[in-house]
């Protein structure tokens, strides 16, 4: 097995799935770049920035937000961490997970030919160097060492599968076992703990409408539901209600350092629009559950919600201020970054994101084409860019904050 790699600042953002893509994988004229620094020159510090746009990935200098190269492929793009040390990114098309070298250690960016099928690719989830890629159009979950992408040739893989097809997640736990959802393509109900040979262990299926997962520290694992969270926590299920009759968590906010998670939160089933003025708190030492109101007119997006390296909360908002907030909830800083936006009227859209690495704040401004990183002690923007793409999706890898 691989060398685990922690994962700092883990905005668990899930990889919805029905998406419409077409398209097949080619590397850009741009994608090979002279002036990359060689492998030997690499060093742990260096990041990354993968960002999707309509046509392709664009990947950037993570300290200077220039561009070192770019890859192709059509129709509506997702990213996700890979988790590796060599900065390996997934790209969900229509026919599964593409491998993505960043360049982050080859010095090249493109696309490695490695395609891990899928009929929906879903959530891409690394944790205790193994790896977990959930089809929604199967249920069915492919695992691999973390570390094994990135030759050029798909790694040996263990499948696990669900008992219908559903939009789901799983993730393999340090001592070989795995967590996976479950539900059909009309409903979710909860979670399966199954051996490593895929024989079920355990099940908790108190979780209406479950989606994301987070792990936190000493390895307990949440995931979102309807009416509150489910918490994981050596080998046994607990139910967390939230304080409201629909108290939806999609999203976990959460780092492998802390026992505090925070996760998005609605109380209108009906409401218009993507925007969100409350977020969840949870405290697995405590076992409890509260709601934290956000101050005056914040509101963000899934998108919009990351944790520090000090593991504080922040929040990119829809006014263009980014606030850091502490693990009670309450308010610290709160600086202007960009401009106003307004929700958008579906979720694919381009609109503003939030990536947080260590200390560094990475945000998108798609009405610019731009992207900026803001250093998360003084507020400064420390890089800024403007593309030539309009940036839609976008993930941070490599080594900065660890």
């Amino acid at each position: 097995m691989s060398r685990p790699r922690s994962r700092l600042a883990n905005g668990a953002l899930g990889l919805i799935a029905a998406v419409a893509l077409a398209g097949c994988a080619t590397t850009a004229p741009g994608a090979e770049n002279s002036d990359a620094p060689a492998a030997e020159e690499h060093h742990e510090g260096d990041t990354r920035i993968a960002v999707t746009y309509d046509g392709g990935v664009l990947v950037l200098d993570g300290e200077t937000l220039d561009v070192v190269g770019q890859a192709e492929l059509g129709g509506f793009l997702r990213v996700n961490d890979a988790g590796d040390h060599d900065g390996h990114v997934f790209v969900s098309a229509d026919d599964g997970f593409h491998v993505l070298d960043s360049g982050l250690a080859s010095g090249t960016v493109t696309f490695t030919g490695e395609v891990f099928d899928a009929v929906a690719p879903g959530h891409a989830t690394p944790h205790a160097g193994r790896t977990a890629l959930f089809d929604d159009g199967t249920g069915e979950v492919q695992i691999f060492d973390t570390d094994a992408v990135g030759s050029g040739t798909l790694p040996p893989t263990d499948t696990l599968t669900s008992d219908t097809a559903h939009h789901g997640v799983a993730i393999e736990l340090a001592d070989g076992t795995t967590l996976s959802t479950i539900g059909t393509s009309e409903t979710r109900s909860g979670v399966r703990h199954l051996a490593a040979d895929g024989t079920e262990l355990a099940r908790d299926e108190q979780c209406p409408g479950v989606h994301g997962e987070g792990a936190l520290k000493d390895e307990v694992v949440i995931f979102g539901c309807e009416d509150g969270v489910l918490v994981f926590d050596a080998g046994a299920f607990t139910k967390l209600d939230a304080p409201d009759d629909f108290g939806r968590t999609g999203n976990a906010y959460v780092t492998e350092t802390s026992s505090i998670a925070f996760g998005d939160y609605k109380t209108d089933p009906d409401a218009e629009g993507y925007l969100l003025s409350q977020l969840v708190r949870v405290d697995t030492d405590a076992g409890e559950i509260s709601v934290v109101d956000l101050p005056g007119d914040l509101r963000y997006t899934w998108r919009g919600v990351g944790r520090s390296g000090h593991d504080d909360v922040i929040v990119l908002g829809a006014d263009g201020t980014l606030s850091v907030l502490d693990e009670d909830g309450a308010l610290q800083e709160s600086w202007p970054v960009i401009d106003a936006w307004e929700s958008p009227t579906e979720w694919q859209q381009p609109h503003p994101g939030l990536r947080v690495v260590g200390d560094i704040a990475y945000v998108t401004e798609p009405s610019k084409s731009r992207i900026l990183a803001v250093d998360l002690h003084t507020g400064e923007v420390s890089a800024e860019a403007t593309l030539d793409v309009v940036p839609n999706e976008f993930v941070v890898v490599g080594a900065a904050g660890h």
